[in-house]
């Protein structure tokens, strides 16, 4: 079994015995523990799971559309045939509606239909986050050109959370922040989410963070080095437990897989160059062999 499917399985055994049972805006319980860290060292393995089938081809596009395209439309994903925003679309008239479990004046909470309204100059897209914010202050610019130029800097910090263009978000950024240094030839990041679905989210997010590492490695001309990974909140939803306690049985009891290796297109030296169609060309993870998909609801 890969070191990242039993660290992954570690944490959810974790949060189902240790975790506390806590409401939430979004009117579906969770089970949480408030902090969790992982470190993936790429000498030692390209962090996929295998337990499950991650849709490697769909979580790249998703962090090609953050920090190569810089979109907050949620129709570039979908002309992907990718759907992880669906269901933060802004409508075409500005609105935006979910059921959510809501804290009144005297402290409880009541499960209502939330509508905000952003404005039609929002329609398509989730709003003032994640590319947007990308796009705004020239983040992957500025970051690239660091690298390149300043090696030694200690002041790489991409945020993602900005105050100003919090409430014109659909959805605040989860993973909001990443620090990145060069040490002896290699490019190391840190990386913190504020708020973590474990079982849907996190294989997304650090296998995307660890392929965009890998990506400005290569294209400054250094070697991929470690992925440190802070979580505050982690959780798991009570409609996913069943998912969940399937994924730690194959983890227990089926054919242990190793990880599969990442290939990057050799040809590509320019981070902007990485093909973002929806075939995805430029990136592939090799060998990779895994126990096939489990349905989880998305709680929104």
């Amino acid at each position: 079994m890969s070191k990242w499917d039993k660290e992954y399985l570690g944490l959810c055994r974790k949060i189902l015995k240790e975790g506390t049972l806590v409401q939430n805006r979004t009117g579906t319980c969770a089970i949480k523990v408030p902090t969790h860290y992982f470190h993936f060292d790429f000498e030692e393995e390209f962090p996929v799971l295998t337990t499950k089938e991650l849709f490697f081809r769909q979580a790249i596009l998703e962090m090609l559309w953050i920090y190569q395209a810089q979109s907050n439309d949620v129709r570039w994903l979908q002309a992907r045939n990718v759907h992880i925003w669906d269901e933060w679309e802004i409508d075409e008239n500005g609105l935006w509606q979910a059921n959510q479990r809501v804290l009144k004046e005297d402290g409880s909470f009541k499960n209502e239909q939330v509508t905000k309204y952003f404005g039609p100059e929002y329609a398509h897209t989730i709003g003032t986050a994640y590319g947007y914010i990308v796009n705004k202050f020239k983040l992957t610019d500025k970051l690239i050109e660091s690298l390149k130029n300043n090696p030694s800097d200690r002041r790489r910090v991409i945020s993602l959370w900005q105050d100003d263009y919090l409430d014109t978000a659909v959805l605040p950024s989860c993973v909001w922040s990443s620090e990145w240094d060069v040490t002896d030839g290699k490019l190391n990041a840190l990386v913190h989410q504020r708020s973590c679905d474990v079982p849907l989210g996190l294989p997304f997010n650090v296998t995307q963070y660890a392929v965009l590492l890998c990506m400005l490695a290569k294209i400054v001309g250094l070697k991929p080095g470690t992925l440190d990974w802070s979580i505050k909140d982690a959780h798991i939803y009570v409609n996913q437990i069943e998912g969940i306690k399937e994924q730690i049985r194959r983890g227990e009891e089926l054919e242990d897989y190793e990880a599969p290796e990442l290939w990057l297109n050799p040809d590509v030296n320019d981070f902007y160059d990485f093909d973002n169609s929806k075939e995805c060309k430029d990136v592939k993870v090799l060998n990779y062999r895994h126990h096939g998909k489990i349905n989880f609801p998305i709680t929104r």
